[in-house]
């Protein structure tokens, strides 16, 4: 795979005096330690770290599943930690495409259903949004699978679904919180590189979090979390090795 070293003259993201801590057996446990960062549009940025570092933490703030302590976070021209959380909902619907290392599909709901439902839910045309998805289901190579259950598909069948269903509403981001993690290592390649051919081609900005530091050779820019400290560290595997 080609690695993609254009240059990315626009921040989609800006995260500012990010904090996040959490309540355990009666102690505070810092994740995130004020926390600057900026990520360029159609950037492939990957986040490095341990289990437990914060990884999917960051990508659930992004995304606003999660709420930071403090600090602030700006996906465009929207400030995503000031938003209600009605509206935070809507955003992330409209404009954020996520990629979870469990798949997180609907097992009473059919592959098609399973991508047509985030859009289903904004009110768009049924007729239209069931086209766009058999479309992106085809470019995943599942257009034959279209009416099966998840029950009956293998695990990459399964996160290949999950990456059409991110990416049927064309977001402008996309975040993948361990998406190989699941998966054997060929069937993980595979995924992986059918994830970066579509948001690439498309100039999606991805972000992902990883503990695997194979991974980053194709990255734009790496970035590893460390006692709740972010350090961009050049993407040499034998150097990532080491500091993971």
């Amino acid at each position: 795979m080609t690695q993609h070293n254009g240059a990315h003259p626009e921040a989609l993201i800006q995260i500012r005096d990010l904090t996040k801590s959490y309540q355990q057996g009666g102690r505070t446990h810092l994740i995130l330690d004020h926390v600057n960062l900026s990520i360029h549009s159609g950037e492939f940025f990957v986040l490095l770290g341990k289990s437990g570092s914060g990884k999917s933490t960051l990508l659930n703030l992004i995304s606003a599943i999660d709420h930071p302590d403090g600090g602030s976070i700006h996906i465009a021209n929207t400030t995503i930690t000031a938003l209600p959380e009605r509206q935070q909902t809507l955003f992330r619907r409209d404009h954020i495409g996520i990629v979870f290392q469990f798949f997180n599909l609907i097992p009473t709901l059919t592959v098609l259903e399973n991508v047509t439902l985030p859009r289903e839910l904004s009110g768009a045309n049924r007729k239209e949004i069931e086209g766009q998805a058999r479309q992106i289901l085809k470019r995943v190579g599942l257009a034959d699978r279209a009416e099966t259950f998840p029950d009956k598909l293998s695990g990459g069948e399964q996160q290949r679904v999950a990456i059409a269903r991110a990416l049927a509403h064309e977001p402008m981001l996309v975040l993948a919180d361990e998406p190989t993690g699941n998966l054997d290592e060929d069937t993980g390649q595979r995924v992986l590189e059918l994830l970066l051919e579509l948001t690439r081609n498309a100039g999606k900005t991805l972000v992902m979090a990883t503990h695997n530091p194979e991974i980053v050779v194709l990255a734009d820019r790496v970035c590893r979390i460390h006692d709740g400290q972010l350090e961009i560290t050049l993407n040499d595997p034998k150097t990532l090795q080491q500091n993971c």
